[in-house]
């Protein structure tokens, strides 16, 4: 690893330890975000989406916990619809873990915060 990539990755770092919150994704920044980040949860809503009302400050939750170790983001897919289209979306809420820009596992509905922990947790246990 020469010295500007290992300075770009120290950077990257430091910046996921302070994205204490979801990033917002759209067109633009999919990819980049996907493929910049070693760990991503991807958390697929709509605005009219109850569940998704219900599991967001569970979301917000784990974003904070999981600080430095795993990006959280959101993408609304009524603003994305290629994208949801394009990963399978046919029922949201719906997380997708992202490791290094490939999807790894999904879940599906509201589930309670302890599983999707236990989800997280297995994820980063078994692809290290």
């Amino acid at each position: 690893m020469d010295e500007l990539e290992r300075i770009r990755k120290k950077k990257l770092e430091e910046l996921m330890k302070e994205m204490t919150k979801p990033v917002k994704l759209d067109n633009s920044n999919f990819d980049e975000i996907i493929n910049s980040n070693e760990n991503v949860v991807v958390d697929f809503w709509a605005e009219w989406c109850g569940p998704c009302k219900i599991i967001a400050p569970v979301i917000d939750e784990l974003a904070k916990e999981y600080a430095g170790k795993v990006l959280f983001a959101k993408l609304n897919v009524d603003e994305a619809q290629d994208i949801a289209i394009g990963y399978g979306i046919s029922a949201i809420p719906t997380l997708i873990f992202f490791k290094r820009g490939k999807p790894v596992d999904a879940l599906i509905g509201v589930l309670p915060k302890s599983e999707i922990k236990r989800w997280i947790d297995r994820i980063l246990a078994s692809h290290k």
